[in-house]
This record gives structure tokens, C-alpha cells and sequence, in this order.
């Protein structure tokens, strides 16, 4: 049996950033946290410099390690996917179907069954097709459509199966009724890809819808007379996603969007990660190359087409950049994502594996992954 302490410089808990404590690892699981003043003077203790928390919780990965997960709707897809993000500190993640044919969905349901029990999957997030043509961003025209019987019979099915549901949605292109039956299964319904106004994004919450997918992004805009699906998002107590890359949404605009929402832990960081993320600077998709230029993914046309960012990078540039308090920062890219989920257990430090947690440096840049930590 292996027993010592880690004394880093602060720990984050899942809740709140703790400085003067120490970490006890049994056998590589991290099994009570204590003042650093309280240890036995007979303690075995390792320094660590920088803050230990718990790895982020990442709720919209398109792809990872050269890895579109629309391409690649397997199990094997997912833990390339899973790997990948690992590498750069994210311990749970769900992976993302966007817009596709129907067949592609259903061979993505059944990966996530088939996956279920895989460390580091955590759900699946259906992103369309169910959206509307004018806010489909990069999402292929083709396969879009109204809402219908076989999405909710699929996500009756992945609920069935005990798997976290996020389908992100139109409250255009989907009833009252409709949203209800998808909330009904316990799936956490999410708007966007909408031009809805704000009364309709209204209806949409009311009828069941619980967050708002990549805020700003892909949806109308908030205006003096016209709150838009934006607007409405803000002033709800909805759980809203967020891309921090600097590219997708001007920090500025973060900023008051974090400081203007009515209800505290209700906005939660996402990565909308595409193949990049630990692969290659180009992709396919729906046969357009998509590259990275300068930061940016961006197809032919010069648009965006998903993001090359990490959690660990986002928390790192909504602390530095945005000017969120690290402990909020943290709770916007591990608890508040956890909880929506219904996994609290990511969102505690106690009990975790050391190869769960993941160190930051002075700058809450990310220092080292897991076992680096012990």
C-alpha cells in the first residue's frame, strides 16, 4: 500500500479553492483533504507546485486526435476521442454528433451504448439536426429537419441505457409537446442554432428546455427591442455553454454575460473541440477541408467551422483574459457542467483517482495531467 500527502499551493475541491491543505493518496485514489497544519508529524508529503483540482468536464467535443466523431460513430471513435482530450487535462467529456444523415445518428446512439462504461465518457450531446437553416453555422442544409419520432425514440433508448442526453435544438424546428417528451426522458434539452425571438426561446424553456448551447454563437442577436434567443438566455435561469477562445465570442462580451446572469453557477465552459485538438491542422467535413489558420478553424469560405481550444485552455483565458475569479473559472469548466449532467462525483476532488486530477501552474495554465500529480 502506498500512502502520502500532496501539499500543492492551493487545491480546488469541486466548490470552493482551498489554500494550506494537503491531499492524502491511498493507492492512488486522493482520500481526504486536510489543513496543512493538522497533518501527523510522521507524514510522508510531496510538494506540488501550483493548484490541484479535479480534470475538466467538457459537454460538447466534436472531435479529438484526428477524430471527427460524426465520421467515426464507433466506440473506437469515442475513445480516440476521449484519449486525446485526456492528454490536455479533460477527464469527462461528451461527445458530439452535429447535423448528419440519420443513419449517422442512430450509429452514434449505439456507440454511446456501446461505450457507456468507458472512463471518460460521460454522455452523448446530439447538436441538430433539429435546427434552424438560417443559424445552422457550419451544419450541412441537407440534413436538416423538423423534429420527429426516431430522434425521441433514440433518445428514449440512450436514457433507457442509463446515458447522458444534451440535444441542442431550435425551439422552431421542435413543439412544446416535443421538448416536453425529450425533458420527459430526463435528456437536458439545450437551445440554438436559432433565429427564434425571445418570446419563442421563452416557450422553449417553459416547455422543458433547461440550457442554451455555445451562447452567441449560431443564434439571434440581443438587441434594444429584440432580446433574441440571447437575450431571453441571459436574463433565464437556463445553463448556459460558452466557447472562451478568444475567436467564437469577444471577451468583453463574456464578461458581461457571466456578471448579468440572474442566478450564479448557471454558465459552464465547453470547447467545441474539433479534430485539431490533438491531431493534425486540417479535416474533412461534409467534404469541405477545414483547416487551422492563426487560431481559427475555418472552412473554403472562411468561416468558422468548430473550435482549437481545450478546457484547460479556456480556464486559463477566462481567468486571465475575461477577468473571472479562478474558483468561478474552475466551477464554470468542472461543477457546474458535472451537476447539469447529473455526475456530481466529477465534481469532487475526495474519492477521485490522482489520474482524475490535473495541476496548474501560477497562471492556471495547465502544468501536469494525473499521475504527474502524485
Amino acid at each position: 500500500m502506498t500512502d502520502h500527502w500532496l501539499v500543492p499551493d492551493a487545491v480546488f475541491d469541486g466548490h470552493i479553492l482551498r489554500r494550506g491543505m494537503a491531499l492524502r493518496v491511498v493507492d492512488g485514489v486522493v482520500t481526504d483533504l486536510q489543513p496543512r497544519s493538522d497533518l501527523p508529524a510522521n507524514a510522508q508529503t510531496r510538494v506540488v507546485m501550483g493548484t490541484v483540482t479535479p480534470g475538466f468536464v467538457d459537454l460538447q467535443v466534436n472531435g479529438g486526435g484526428g477524430v471527427l466523431f460524426n465520421h467515426d460513430p464507433t466506440p473506437e471513435g469515442i475513445a480516440a476521442i476521449v484519449a486525446a482530450h485526456r492528454a490536455c487535462g479533460t477527464v469527462a467529456m461528451m461527445p458530439t454528433v452535429i447535423t448528419d444523415a440519420p443513419e449517422v445518428l442512430a450509429r452514434a446512439g449505439q456507440a454511446a451504448i456501446a461505450a457507456r462504461d468507458l472512463p471518460g465518457f460521460s454522455g452523448l450531446h446530439i447538436e441538430g439536426p433539429h435546427i434552424d437553416l438560417t443559424r445552422r453555422g457550419t451544419h450541412q442544409a441537407d440534413f436538416i429537419r423538423p423534429m420527429d419520432d426516431t430522434t425521441l425514440d433514440l433518445v428514449t433508448d440512450l436514457r433507457r441505457h442509463g446515458i447522458a442526453v444534451m440535444i441542442t435544438l431550435s425551439p422552431a424546428a421542435a413543439t412544446p409537446a416535443q421538448i416536453g417528451a425529450l425533458a420527459a426522458t430526463g435528456a437536458i434539452v439545450s437551445l440554438g442554432h436559432s433565429d427564434a425571438t425571445a418570446a419563442q426561446t421563452q416557450v422553449g424553456f417553459d416547455a422543458g428546455a433547461r440550457a442554451v448551447t455555445h451562447l452567441f454563437n449560431a443564434m439571434s442577436q440581443m438587441q434594444g427591442r429584440a432580446p433574441g434567443v440571447v437575450g431571453a438566455a441571459i436574463n433565464s435561469d437556463a445553463h448556459l455553454g460558452v466557447i472562451c477562445d478568444g475567436v467564437h465570442v469577444d471577451d468583453m462580451m463574456l464578461a458581461l454575460a457571466i456578471r448579468a446572469r440572474p442566478l450564479s453557477d448557471r454558465m459552464f465552459l465547453v470547447s467545441d473541440a474539433m479534430p485539431t485538438v490533438g491531431g493534425p491542422d486540417h479535416f474533412q467535413l461534409y467534404g469541405q477541408d477545414i483547416r487551422l489558420r492563426d487560431g481559427r478553424l475555418i472552412n473554403a469560405q472562411g468561416n468558422l467551422a468548430g473550435a482549437h481550444v481545450t478546457q484547460a485552455q479556456g480556464v486559463a483565458r477566462l481567468i486571465g483574459r475575461v477577468g473571472i475569479t479562478p474558483q468561478d473559472a474552475l466551477r464554470m469548466a468542472i461543477t457546474t457542467p458535472a451537476n447539469l449532467i447529473g455526475a456530481d462525483h466529477l465534481a469532487r476532488i475526495v474519492g477521485r483517482q490522482i489520474s482524475d486530477t490535473v495541476v496548474l501552474d501560477a497562471a492556471y495554465a495547465l502544468s501536469a495531467i494525473g499521475n504527474h500529480a502524485a
